[in-house]
């Protein structure tokens, strides 16, 4: 009986522990079946790519992973999750550091909530994603009221048979549907000067056929660019080739090719120091370079040339200015360093006794338009006022080793109006241009052309403006002929030209111009 008593208490106890025995079964079961799914991984683990590879076990490391492009890098989110473990198949948005893998419930599942959810990106997926290739853009550039250029990436060829040509391959990736486009580019800093063209095409699938074969493979940038024009001038072989050639190639430290169109062995010959000291490499003549193709995995054609003899330095690489190019050219002519004194700041015999020289000022003698026809009194009256006077009657032939010595070692420039003002380049820093301004209502142009640069070069310039009667305009026309009396009529109808610039020389009167040579030497002096 006692026995019969005891079990209706014994069979619920038993019955307990039975059905705990096995709820802890059923739990592990759970456990160990699904602990794949729900494992935890540092957030910078190498992790399995998602079931959709079919098995094959790749491996791809999340920080090469790239966020999608309306996703940012840094969010309150990652912040906090940085250090944190992230289970994989987390509902937080997919970042530079974290990524989402389907649960594994059944291949079919899987297929569905990749094609159908779009913020659940596998790792496969978002690879492809991420390097689509962006649309080709137009290689060449005419926007620009100035100059024409066009710049190239990957497989750009030169040719110099039958003209001058450049051929550019788009990447594999965007060649499929890429548009051919062809244009012809003056490639000088002035497209309104009449150069021999550089015919640029693009090319795609259709005209793939037309680029030739490389010859010569080059391993360093190139610039295609124009001599020619009116490079023969001195004042436009430096604002319409070698300055804005600075503003191009400079910031490439040497390691570039300059290849040439319309090349003058003249000009290379004449400017091969600044040539040389932007380039590593002799220039290349490229209508003369008929039986090579070069090619270049980087190409410019087209020199940017922004202001006439003159840079604007938020247009270039590493702000380059008027100032970086005078000193660019000093020392590519090997003239004394940036910190190099005035001349007559220099301690020397037959200066004013205090350990300073006489100012040296440099007159500058045209021998053509706009010429000083009273030469030796200027001479005269420049000494007079306390200076060295030099005399420098430029020629297309001067040796420029010399030309560049000589206005080194002066204080001063005077000259009228006209290219010799070029020479300003060359003076140190704190130098002293004059410039004679002829009459006609020239003032504009002599600021333009060079006030404004010599201030952006670092060195003072001064305007004189001649009066009437120092033009030998007074002298051949009368005091009220309009050419003296209404300079505004001959700009009206364009011929402003033919008095102003080429048919006026100037008889400079000495004592009106004396207040302005004791100015120039005062600055120089103090």
């Amino acid at each position: 009986m006692k026995l019969f008593k005891n079990i209706p208490w014994a069979l619920p106890e038993s019955k307990l522990s039975i059905w705990l025995f096995a709820g802890v079964f059923l739990a592990l079961v759970v456990f160990f079946s699904v602990s794949p799914q729900f494992g935890i991984f540092s957030p910078n683990e190498i992790l399995p790519v998602s079931p959709g590879n079919g098995g094959a076990g790749s491996l791809v490391e999340k920080n090469d992973l790239v966020p999608p492009a309306n996703q940012t890098t840094e969010s309150p989110a990652i912040t906090k999750q940085a250090h944190e473990k992230v289970p994989i198949g987390s509902p937080t948005n997919f970042t530079a550091n974290q990524t989402t893998e389907s649960p594994a419930a059944t291949n079919k599942d899987n297929e569905k909530e990749q094609t159908s959810s779009p913020t659940n990106f596998t790792v496969q997926e978002n690879a492809s994603t991420s390097v689509q290739p962006h649309p080709l853009k137009p290689i060449c550039d005419l926007s620009d009221r100035r100059y024409d250029g066009c710049e190239m990436w990957g497989d750009a060829r030169t040719a110099g048979a039958n003209g001058s040509h450049v051929y550019f391959i788009p990447p594999p990736a965007q060649l499929a549907g890429a548009e051919a486009a062809t244009w012809s580019i003056r490639s000088q800093s002035r497209k309104i000067i009449a150069v021999r063209e550089v015919i640029v095409k693009s090319l795609n699938l259709s005209n793939l056929h037309e680029a030739p074969n490389c010859t010569v493979r080059r391993s360093v940038p190139a610039v295609v660019f124009a001599l020619g024009g009116l490079t023969f001038n001195y004042w436009h072989a430096f604002s319409d080739v070698l300055v804005p050639l600075f503003t191009t190639v400079r910031a490439f430290g040497g390691e570039v090719e300059l290849v040439a169109t319309h090349t003058h062995a003249d000009f290379v010959r004449k400017y091969r120091r600044v040539l040389a000291a932007l380039s590593r490499y002799p220039v290349v003549a490229l209508d003369a370079d008929a039986a090579a193709v070069r090619c270049y995995r980087h190409l410019i054609v087209g020199l940017r040339g922004h202001r006439d003899f003159d840079i604007d330095p938020a247009r270039t690489p590493n702000h380059y200015d008027m100032l970086a190019f005078r000193l660019f050219v000093r020392q590519a002519y090997s003239l004394p360093p940036p910190a190099a004194a005035l001349p007559c700041r220099s301690s020397g015999a037959g200066g004013d006794g205090g350990g300073r020289k006489k100012p040296r000022m440099m007159i500058i003698l045209r021998g053509g338009t706009r010429r000083f026809v009273n030469a030796d009194a200027i001479v005269a009256a420049v000494e007079r006022a306390g200076f060295e006077a030099v005399r420098m009657e430029p020629t297309p032939a001067a040796d420029m080793d010399e030309v560049t010595r000589e206005v080194d070692a002066c204080d001063a420039l005077l000259g009228a109006h006209g290219a010799g003002l070029t020479n300003m380049v060359f003076l140190r820093t704190g130098g002293v241009v004059v410039q004679v301004v002829p009459w006609g209502k020239m003032e504009p142009y002599g600021e333009w052309y060079f006030g404004s640069p010599a201030a952006h070069m670092g060195i003072r310039h001064i305007a004189y403006s001649i009066a009437a009667e120092e033009s030998t305009l007074y002298d051949k026309y009368g005091k009220d002929h309009p050419v003296i009396a209404d300079p505004d009529v001959f700009y009206r109808n364009g011929s402003n030209a033919k008095y102003y610039w080429r048919e006026q020389n100037i008889r400079l009167n000495t004592t009106r111009i004396m207040p302005t040579l004791e100015t120039v030497k005062r600055m120089l002096l103090e």
